[in-house]
């Protein structure tokens, strides 16, 4: 079975309740559960205590109305292993918002160090309560190493990417990262957990663009740029990102955090072919986007139609990084930002 064949039976399987494990195959999940247990033994820990929480004021002296966003996800959305909250990634996702919409920005953070995403469920219900804009979702990377099916993997983020929809709440989905980059797993393991890494993001997406989310590949996190740098963008456990990692995954979200949002130029609402991008079937786009770092994969209509004889239409995106912003301190008051307006 091939790549796009293989996603879109995962994302199948999930959305009726099925194992999926077939998808990989009984062997290569077999491999993949000894290879998670052997990793989570040396990639170690970091500290004791939780990173520093990122909730709060952003875009000091930036008019209004603010907006507001929920930071939803596992560890690599928290920040863990950092010590400082401007590095963490929320931090530098508020803070590079705030610079390119000019507007004030109001960040809570929900994730959990360790979330799988089975504990969507209840940071979507605590995010719902405080009415965001935009809720940005980083998970499935602990699903990987604890061996979830991948099919009860995407069925959580369906349903918590559904109920975010549903209260008009704009949703980006930073999919799985490519695991297979990961320097405590030794080749030929590194390889299965390359290949079900990347079947996961690919799945991840049409379940996301289906429910009408946009995701945005994230093999930037643990792509070329950390292969070839692992010792400034990965943590000293080698698992998670360092603080300059934290960045780099945020200024990969931050353009289609924006394009959510409406607030892109004019000039960048249509695909460019000349930047590889363009309107395929949602299956096909997915496992580009898996290969592919930084990609957007979007719903988008074809002579008024959602879908063709090969499913959901979607635009690919390679979306323009913004240049790099220092990411502020968050204020804890509206207030702090309101009299540096006047």
């Amino acid at each position: 079975m091939g790549a796009t064949g293989a996603a879109r039976k995962l994302a199948s399987a999930a959305a009726l309740g099925g194992g999926g494990l077939s998808v990989l195959g009984a062997g290569l999940y077999g491999v993949l559960v000894a290879e998670a247990r052997f990793a989570r033994k040396v990639i170690g820990v970091i500290g004791d205590g939780p990173p520093p929480d990122a909730t709060g004021w952003y875009g000091r002296g930036r008019p209004g109305p603010a907006i507001r966003i929920a930071l939803l996800g596992d560890s690599s959305a928290a920040g863990y292993g950092v010590e400082r909250v401007e590095e963490t990634p929320g931090a530098h996702l508020a803070s590079g918002i705030a610079a390119q919409a000019h507007r004030r920005v109001h960040l809570r953070s929900f994730a959990v160090v360790g979330a799988m995403s089975s504990a969507l469920a209840d940071q979507v219900d605590t995010a719902i309560a405080t009415h965001p804009d935009l809720a940005v979702v980083l998970i499935g990377a602990n699903d990987v190493t604890h061996t979830v099916l991948p099919s009860a993997s995407v069925r959580h983020l369906a349903e918590g990417v559904r109920r975010l929809r549903e209260e008009g709440i704009h949703v980006v989905v930073g999919t799985c990262p490519d695991l297979g980059t990961i320097r405590p797993i030794p080749p030929p393991l590194k390889q299965v957990a390359r290949e079900w890494s990347r079947r996961l993001a690919a799945a991840q997406t049409i379940t996301v663009v289906e429910n009408g989310g946009r995701t945005v590949s994230l093999g930037d996190v643990l792509g070329p740029e950390f292969e070839a740098a692992p010792a400034v963008l990965f943590g000293p456990d080698r698992f998670h990102p360092s603080a300059d990692g934290y960045e780099q995954l945020a200024s990969v979200l931050v353009p289609s955090c924006l394009a959510a949002l409406d607030l892109l130029p004019e000039d960048e609402a249509q695909p460019e072919p000349l930047r590889r991008e363009g309107i395929l079937p949602v299956a096909a786009a997915a496992v580009r986007a898996a290969r592919t770092p930084g990609t957007e994969v979007d719903g988008t209509e074809v002579g008024g139609n959602q879908r063709g004889l090969r499913g959901r239409w979607v635009e690919l995106r390679h979306r323009r990084r913004r240049p790099s912003t220092d990411a502020e301190s968050p204020g804890e008051h509206e207030d702090e930002a309101v009299q540096q307006d006047a």
